[in-house]
């Protein structure tokens, strides 16, 4: 995998160097737009509002709508004007304790990982980090584009995530708080228990994109045959109104243990079934005898 960016980290008088790799990664589904009478592929063109006609790429140049209508043209050499001179460094301006920040300021994580010759220094940020229990607030240029950013410890390792500003979050008093009376307190004990009996011990790999997975499984369906198979329609459950909490909560909590038990229950079939297929392996001969 290649860097998407190199430079260091600037931690005091203390020069770190990284190189940035994203953590995640999206594999979407991407689709072409098609004539449906021969599925022949649409393409765009970029077609000036004025005349309708198409502009060419040497022709097209960015421009800024300062008011409706006007507009100021930025070339090249206008962007590298502009001061990026900590392009290549990740400024840390102050440490901050985690819990104080906004969640919803943090949006992209990147693996930092760490340079020739700057293992010590590294270990150092990380450990301190760790013990402090605070993250570290930064701007970082990625791409022409300033960022804010925080790096955070994760595991061995360092995360540099990025950061919207402050006051690009909307304001929470444009949304309705919920209104209504305060849930009695039969209604908030079962749904502690509701809580209690769906809580399990975190295992990311039985997370999984259903959604893109059947998406995928259809598609080799209609491959598979020449796009002439009916496709099943899934009917979805209508939310029934709300009119007894405690009802619903002990429905919601019934249900939720029957379904614990079944995963229990086929968790210990599959393991009983996968032992009896080791143990037929190891003694073929017993195998024979018993058939």
């Amino acid at each position: 995998m290649r860097a998407i960016w190199k430079g260091t980290i600037s931690f005091g008088l203390v020069s770190i160097p990284v190189s940035l790799y994203p953590a995640v990664r999206r594999e979407d589904l991407h689709f072409r737009l098609l004539r449906g009478s021969d599925l022949s592929p649409v393409n765009y063109k970029r077609v000036a509002e004025k005349d309708g006609k198409e502009v060419p790429w040497n022709k097209i140049v960015k421009g800024y709508e300062y008011e409706k209508g006007k507009f100021v043209v930025l070339k090249d050499e206008d962007f590298k004007r502009v001061d990026v001179e900590a392009t290549q460094t990740v400024e840390i301006m102050n440490f901050v304790k985690l819990a104080d920040v906004d969640p919803l300021l943090f949006y992209k994580p990147y693996h930092l990982e760490v340079g020739k010759g700057g293992g010590k220094a590294y270990i150092l940020l990380r450990d301190a980090l760790n013990k402090s229990g605070k993250i570290a607030i930064a701007h970082v240029v990625i791409k022409t584009r300033q960022h804010l950013a925080a790096i955070k410890p994760q595991d061995k390792n360092l995360m540099l995530e990025l950061m919207h500003f402050p006051d690009e979050l909307r304001d929470k008093s444009d949304f309705k708080a919920p209104e209504g009376k305060a849930p009695a307190k039969a209604e908030i004990n079962m749904a502690e228990k509701l809580i209690e009996s769906m809580t399990t011990p975190w295992q990311p790999e039985e997370y999984k994109d259903e959604y893109r997975e059947a998406l995928e499984e259809m598609i080799d369906d209609k491959v598979a045959h020449g796009g002439t198979k009916p496709v099943k329609t899934v009917k979805t459950k209508r939310p029934a109104n709300v009119i007894d909490l405690v009802s619903v909560l002990q429905e919601s909590l019934n249900a939720s243990k029957s379904k614990r038990a079944a995963v229990h229950g086929s968790k210990s079939k599959s393991k009983t079934k996968t032992a009896r297929k080791t143990a037929a392996a190891k003694h073929p001969k017993s195998r024979r005898k018993a058939a």
